[in-house]
């Protein structure tokens, strides 16, 4: 029986050092890369680059989402990185909204067309990503959902603090 006891405590301690490591912050000089896993960064690329926005905007937007985890479920039922609800999904031709490549380049996809519907204007298009395209043309610009303008202030504000623009021409429209 002790024997037993003995490799319970072993595993017990083994699922705690693993808990404890991935808990622990990085050094700040790699955050950055520590919140981007390294395989997602050619797939935002290869999106960013396609729909002709900032590899910044896309990971800023992916990292509000869902914190780049690949298996995110929102509590309304938005899935993935980019949480994309399942209406949109179907929408965008996203089978699987679990696969990061899919998942980014149907987001960005959305993003870019929300971009088109809304003139370029970044703060628009994104409280749209947000809230819903409805929401926006009921309101005429953010709607007054607290969660709609902390997700758009949080977006900008990183691009700001890394000096990034959101795309490859001078975003417009960037005040709530």
């Amino acid at each position: 029986m002790s024997r037993h006891l003995l490799g319970f405590s072993v595993l017990v301690l083994t699922m705690l050092s693993g808990y404890m490591a991935s808990r622990m912050a990085a050094p700040k000089e790699f955050q950055h890369v520590a919140a981007e896993p390294v395989g997602l960064d050619a797939h935002i690329r290869e999106a960013a680059t396609l729909y002709g926005f900032s590899q910044n905007l896309v990971a800023a937007i992916i990292e509000t989402e869902s914190q780049f985890n690949t298996r995110a479920v929102s509590r309304r039922g938005a899935r993935g990185l980019m949480q994309l609800t399942p209406a949109t999904a179907a929408l965008l031709g996203v089978d699987d909204p679990f696969d990061p490549r899919a998942n980014i380049h149907g987001g960005v996809r959305h993003l870019r067309s929300l971009m088109d519907r809304f003139d370029n204007n970044l703060t628009l298009a994104l409280a749209a990503y947000n809230a819903g395209e409805r929401a926006v043309l009921i309101y005429g610009g953010v709607p007054p959902y607290r969660e709609t303008r902390q997700y758009v202030s949080r977006i900008l504000q990183r691009l700001d603090r890394e000096g990034a623009s959101a795309s490859d021409t001078s975003p417009r429209g960037r005040r709530l």
